[in-house]
């Protein structure tokens, strides 16, 4: 077998359980129904925000004849990511370090591939989202996991230091978390920062940080990359904007990363190899007035709030998150699959624990509208009962 194939092989197997899940053609039907209560993924249950559509709109008009050539990194939109970090983040990042990508996906896997060598050894943190262990392995790198202790999800400090080996080459690390919603610390990342330099060789951190605008309580956002020099900043508009499907995002790299120059083509390089992973030429355009608008936190966090609320009402165990847009709940049975068809016998859908390495939870999308979310409640309350006295 070949060393892709076995890669792709691997892949598969890893993914089996969302693949199942999706493609379950019977489950599809019922959530499709006008009824259904559908919180499994972070997709729109309301209308798109009308912002995106009016700039879309303004820059769908050319204004030369290479409006829509090919597009690498649109000086306008770089500038609109530089000004942004320097609010946010308070770097004073070099326009040359900033690379426009397809979302977060497409800058995940153009910086893996960029410093990721097959044999190196990648840390990533449990419960992840789906797609970090197959980015791993198609590169044939060995993904590391370490895992999150529910309920507190405290970055595993420790764990990390333990599991660094002479092959590490990276470490991922998501804050806000999907799906626990917990936003680290200034200590917690300045301890990892510790831990990663004390190892003495080259492990560069990845920091996805797609929900870093999606904070609930006031919560500030610390970004890992100003405690670690050799750290990519990742970040999507597909969040802020609750628009998966417009593929819009950047990899930023501090003024402090060693070696820049370089890594500045290997990114290059490697989003071309990846199948021209930069964003079309009308969303770079549009970035200006895009990153003006925003899905309605304090609504998120009222919806957060209710449901919490409820749910711990009822006897569920929850996880309040701290920012992100989605709640993790203990399953009253240990089966957390068998409880989701529960739940789905209520017309209430949501996502099981096993399908992202954590068994015995379930996650519910706060992207649901607020009519779902109420409809939902009694759905919930009656699965719940249903366990407390043995029926099927």
């Amino acid at each position: 077998m070949s060393a892709f194939s076995s890669a792709v092989r691997g892949m598969i197997e890893y993914l089996e359980p969302v693949l199942s899940y999706v493609g379950d053609a019977t489950y599809q039907g019922r959530v499709m129904r006008p009824e259904a209560c559908d919180f499994r993924f972070g997709n729109p249950q309301e209308m798109p925000l009308p912002e995106i559509q009016q700039a879309l709109t303004k820059w769908a008009e050319p204004k030369d004849k290479d409006w829509f050539a090919y597009k690498f990194n649109d000086p306008a939109a770089i500038k609109v990511a530089v000004d942004s970090l320097r609010r946010r983040v308070g770097i004073d990042f070099d326009p040359l370090d900033i690379s426009m990508t397809t979302g977060a996906f497409g800058a995940l896997a153009s910086t893996l591939r960029a410093v990721v060598d097959p044999g190196d050894e990648v840390i990533y943190l449990s419960p992840p989202w789906f797609f970090y262990v197959p980015m791993i392995l198609q590169l044939g790198a060995k993904p590391v996991r370490v895992d999150f202790t529910p309920p507190q999800f405290e970055l595993p400090i420790d764990a990390i230091e333990w599991h660094i080996t002479p092959q590490t080459r990276a470490i991922i690390v998501n804050s806000p978390h999907n799906p626990s919603g917990r936003v680290f610390t200034p200590d917690e990342l300045e301890r990892l920062s510790n831990v990663l330099e004390a190892s003495h060789r080259t492990i560069y951190l990845i920091s996805d940080e797609a929900y870093s605008r999606i904070l609930f309580d006031g919560r500030e956002f610390h970004s890992p990359v100003r405690y670690y020099d050799r750290s990519f900043l990742i970040y999507t508009y597909g969040k802020t904007l609750v628009s998966p499907g417009q593929r819009l995002g950047y990899i930023a790299m501090p003024p402090s990363m060693p070696d820049r120059e370089e890594l500045r083509e290997a990114l290059f390089v490697s989003q071309l190899a990846l199948g021209y992973a930069f964003p079309n030429a009308l969303m770079q355009y549009a970035m200006e007035d895009l990153e003006k608008v925003s899905v309605d936190v304090d609504a998120l966090q009222r919806r957060r709030d209710r449901i919490v609320s409820a749910l711990t009402e009822m006897g569920y165990e929850t996880v309040n998150p701290e920012g992100t847009f989605y709640v993790m709940v203990r399953s009253p049975i240990a089966d957390e699959r068998e409880f989701t068809r529960h739940l789905g016998d209520q017309d209430v859908f949501v996502l099981p624990g096993g399908m992202f390495e954590l068994p015995g939870w379930f996650r519910i999308s706060l992207t649901a509208n607020d009519s779902m979310v109420e409809r939902s409640l009694p759905g919930f309350e009656r699965a719940i009962d249903s366990v407390r006295v043995g029926k099927t």
